[in-house]
């Protein structure tokens, strides 16, 4: 969310980036260098400013979307140029205060930097606030609306019948406009070529809402709260220094007025923290006046337009971007399309840090590079060379490297099981004990993965690249098991798999499990994580689930019918899998594992304090955690 904020949240961007920079040097190991590969997007350039103009356009409904075009300045009387659309619902620009409008605009941000390039490169681009948002008029019950999406098509309709348009659209965003890109394919509009979803969701309950069953109320709390304030012409409490640099969404130039009747109806929005905070499972639908289920504006639910339309997808996630890694995976293998491509790198929310632990700091991948190589081929036919490119590219980290596959997960990887034991150790062996084997952990609420987490990230609050870097201190709050050291490196890439034979004391609650490396003078750093509510740990595999059997984890539907309490006292399995990584973990490093049944920074409570849970570790109930391992760096 920080870099949709961008735009209007000038203060507290530049505190931020302030705050990026190390004190010691700093060389960007995820640049672009050889893998994606380079594109020269510079060289193609043929103009240096811009012409801007904003103005309503209509939808069929009489519904006013507030629009700002933006033209190469020179463009001649006969030229054709492919559009990009960016509809967005956290203002499309800021009116800057005097004297901050002498000189800043909304391209002096750093994806306002990025647009004005693709201007630069020969393209319009149509900036718009979505129905009920911004400066448009309208209201709005719940995301992405099914009049959102059709104002999509009519905003194509527009832009390809002026003269300067050739005939071919295109969008690209991040978070909120990443999914607005990818509904503008669900409308099937032929002049709709290629989008770019980036750091965006798939499946509204599983990646943002409901990270595998567990309410995620940190963001649907503060991100409800945000849009209540930007939905009045205000700014959210955590950015009010901005107040001084813009007094609010930039108006349609001549039409105040307009403005003034958007606010009014903007008072009719919905709260969505209201409805996401009784929802349980997938099928719920949410107790405010809205009464929608999540699968009524997820992405995945509209997968079979997606794929008719032919529009060509590039997801584009980072490792520590919540749970959008797996968004974009999920979107990657559900969606058909042979063109489609994938990239993941050791990004946050936005891709402004690498945070890879072993190299933390500000980003150096060129993303401008990808959209044009993209965009150019799609929508001006010029051989950029990404048609002979692998489709999926993934940087890993500790080993700090690009590397391409034509597939998730890579091929070659080897499902490598290790094995809870006794005396808190991790084994290659699957155990031998009979009987009563088991860990007991007494539930600490209090234990949570703190302000520098990849949760923070998606409300763009994760301020440092060197996130869960005080993770060895929370670990006292958790259970943790620890392997031997590793005598040859060893790359883990994909999806691990958590193998729990557990009982509880309490017919719910939740289990989080994390996986660390643990340097020889006893560092901790975070590798990934994965979580599971115990209502919802059901294993079945559904015609309507998000992603094919083909990723190899465990399906949870998180539907009403599948609920089942835990029998307190009964061990049971609780299979899920962990959030997808590229990792290496060094020789001489030894694996951790910590687990816990609260991230309460997070994610919704669920346990009591007098909780407890066992975890088994016999022949009968072997506890493991499976590795997706590449063949030639498995640990002998």
């Amino acid at each position: 969310m920080r870099y949709l904020l961008l735009l209007v949240l000038l203060c507290s961007t530049i505190n931020v980036f302030a705050q990026k920079k190390k004190d010691k040097d700093y060389t960007a190991t995820d640049c672009v260098a050889t893998l994606p590969a380079p594109y020269d997007y510079q060289s193609k350039q043929q103009y240096d400013k811009i012409t801007d103009t904003s103005f309503y356009l209509t939808m069929r409904d009489s519904v006013k979307l507030a629009v700002n075009l933006y033209l190469p300045k020179g463009l001649p009387a006969d030229a054709k140029v492919p559009v990009i659309l960016y509809q967005t619902r956290y203002w499309r620009g800021g009116a800057f205060r005097w004297p901050f409008n002498m000189f800043l605009s909304n391209f002096s941000t750093e994806y306002g930097k990025l647009i004005e390039q693709v201007i630069y490169s020969g393209y319009a681009v149509m900036a718009v606030d979505v129905r009920g948002s911004g400066a448009s008029t309208g209201s709005r019950d719940y995301p992405w609306t099914i009049d959102e999406i059709k104002d999509g098509a009519e905003l194509v309709d527009w832009a390809i019948a002026q003269p300067w348009s050739n005939g071919r659209v295109g969008a690209a965003g991040v978070s909120y406009s990443g999914t607005t890109a990818e509904f503008l394919a669900a409308n099937m509009h032929p002049a709709v070529k290629c989008v770019v979803p980036m750091f965006s969701l798939f499946d509204v309950y599983d990646d943002i809402s409901f990270p595998n069953g567990v309410h995620f109320d940190y963001f649907t709390k503060n991100w409800g709260a945000a849009n209540v304030a930007l939905d009045a012409n205000k700014f959210p409490e955590k950015a009010r220094k901005a107040r001084f640099v813009v007094r609010g969404v930039q108006p349609v130039k001549g039409e105040k007025s307009v403005l003034k009747e958007a606010l009014k109806e903007h008072d009719a929005n919905l709260n969505v923290y209201d409805g996401a905070k009784t929802v349980v499972y997938r099928d719920d639908r949410s107790s405010n006046s809205a009464q929608v289920r999540t699968e009524t504006f997820s992405p995945y639910s509209f997968k079979e337009e997606i794929d008719k339309s032919g529009t060509v997808i590039y997801s584009i996630s980072g490792w520590y971007d919540g749970d959008y890694p797996h968004a974009a995976i999920k979107r990657f293998l559900t969606l058909s399309n042979p063109k489609n491509k994938l990239t993941l790198g050791p990004w946050e929310h936005g891709g402004g840090y690498n945070c890879s632990p072993e190299n933390p700091g500000d980003s150096g991948f060129d993303k401008l590079n990808e959209l044009m190589k993209f965009f150019d081929f799609y929508l001006k036919d010029i051989q950029t060379g990404i048609e002979q490119e692998p489709r999926v590219h993934y940087f890993t980290m500790g080993e700090e490297k690009w590397k391409a596959s034509d597939t998730w997960p890579p091929a070659g990887t080897v499902n490598t099981p290790f094995y809870f034991a006794a005396d808190n150790k991790l084994s290659t062996t699957k155990p031998t004990a009979i009987g009563e084997a088991f860990y007991e952990y007494q539930v600490d609420t209090t234990a949570s993965t703190g302000p520098d987490a990849r949760w923070n990230s998606v409300f763009g609050e994760l301020h440092t690249p060197e996130a869960y870097n005080d993770f060895k201190q929370r670990m006292d709050k958790m259970l943790v098991i620890k392997g031997d050291a590793l005598p040859a490196n060893m790359e883990i890439t994909g999806h691990g798999i958590v193998s729990l034979y557990m009982s509880s004391s309490d017919e719910d609650g939740a289990v989080f499990v994390y996986l660390l490396d643990e340097g020889p003078g006893g560092s901790i750093k975070y590798i990934t994580e994965g979580n599971m509510r115990l209502l919802h740990r059901k294993i079945g595999y559904k015609s309507t689930m998000p992603h094919p059997d083909a990723e190899n984890v465990p399906y949870h539907s998180y539907l009403r019918a599948d609920g089942a309490p835990m029998v307190p006292g009964k061990p049971e399995q609780v299979l899920f899998d962990l959030l997808p990584v590229s990792y290496q973990i060094k020789a001489g490093h030894k694996m951790v594992i910590a687990v816990s049944c609260a991230d309460r920074d997070h994610f919704e409570l669920l346990n009591s304090a007098g909780d407890k849970i066992k975890i088994y570790h016999t022949v009968e109930m072997p506890s493991s955690i499976t590795l997706p391992v590449m063949p030639n760096k498995v640990a002998d």
